[in-house]
């Protein structure tokens, strides 16, 4: 640090702040100082300057064991956004997210001193145990409804799926279909919720919900219990998965997608796009949701930091997009 202070010709206090990304320095001296990183190629070691600051600079991240996209995306979303702060990333990996996991799980990033602690936690008994976090901790919920005092940021789950039924609404649809997610899933009821609620707005009942597990395998028994009627025009899938499953149903079945069926899925997993049709969909941005987790977190840490920058509190809500693709068309006359 030092030596990136003399390249650049101001004290070491200041390459400090404009590390920390205080807002006192002016944007002259920033760039100079950081001019100076790139030429002396300076990488600040973390746990160095948590002794030196009497803090951690790093963030642990409690998750659980999982492929899904959804998770796992969220996950990347969240280190990358803290590495962009500053910050190393400790992660703490659960087969599953109850009470006693949860408890071990701080006690290991406890060892390790960190400055605050990700969750992420969307199902309903990981919500439950975020409870088992002691006093003083700062924390931030992912993808969770926990209350009390943790803030939670999550993709509004239900704006999500009125985007997808009113989309094939829009196109002429009088009856969408819902394959749901698990039941313990908080994102299910979400979507449920949502996809209810613009069937209802239209003045049109809700079909029987189905119920998956995530996997196109699950998707695919949806398809093929719907192939057998003849009164299926549109289904919204709770996730990208299950609508590739429920698409090779229909394959199979001799049904088209769009000509006969409209699918709608949510996710906007890489593949989506190159789909036969490519799927129509609902995105999440988890770049966003990382950089709004951190900024949450980051907030509570500094909070009792006189020094601490004035960081304005993050909405808790990612907004989800629609994805128009081919795999979506307006019901046979």
């Amino acid at each position: 640090m030092n030596d990136v202070a003399r390249l650049a010709g101001v004290s070491h206090q200041t390459v400090s702040r404009v590390l920390n990304q205080h807002p006192s320095v002016s944007p002259a001296t920033r760039e100079r100082v950081l001019e100076a990183v790139r030429q002396l190629n300076y990488r600040p070691n973390a746990m160095a300057r948590g002794l030196a600051g009497r803090r951690s600079r790093v963030i642990g991240v409690v998750s659980f064991d999982t492929i899904l996209y959804g998770p796992a995306s969220t996950l990347l979303g969240i280190e990358r956004a803290a590495r962009a702060a500053g910050y190393g990333v400790s992660i703490v990996t659960l087969e599953q997210l109850d009470h006693s996991g949860m408890v071990n799980a701080l006690e290991a990033l406890a060892d390790q001193s960190v400055a605050g602690v990700v969750v992420i936690a969307p199902q309903t008994a990981a919500a439950a145990a975020l409870h088992s976090l002691p006093l003083g901790v700062a924390a931030v919920a992912v993808e969770s409804n926990v209350g009390g005092e943790i803030p939670a940021i999550s993709v509004d789950q239900v704006t999500g799926a009125r985007l997808a039924v009113q989309h094939l609404l829009g196109l002429g649809h009088r009856k969408v279909w819902h394959l749901s997610g698990p039941r313990d899933w908080l994102e299910t009821h979400g979507r449920i919720e949502g996809w209810r609620g613009a069937l209802e707005e239209a003045g049109l009942p809700a079909p029987p919900l189905m119920t998956g597990d995530w996997s196109a395998r699950s998707g695919y028994q949806a398809g093929l219990e719907l192939a057998r009627r003849d009164d299926v025009t549109a289904v919204f899938a709770g996730n990208d998965q299950m609508a590739l499953g429920m698409m090779r149903a229909f394959h199979e079945h001799g049904i088209r997608v769009p000509d006969d069926v409209s699918i709608v899925g949510f996710d906007d997993i890489p593949e989506a796009e190159f789909l036969s049709p490519p799927l129509t969909t609902i995105r999440q941005d988890f770049d966003e949701v990382g950089r709004r987790c951190i900024a949450a977190l980051l907030s509570a840490i500094e909070a009792d930091l006189p020094e601490g920058p004035d960081r304005p509190e993050p909405d808790p809500h990612v907004a989800p997009t629609l994805v128009l693709r081919r795999s979506t068309a307006a019901p046979k006359s």
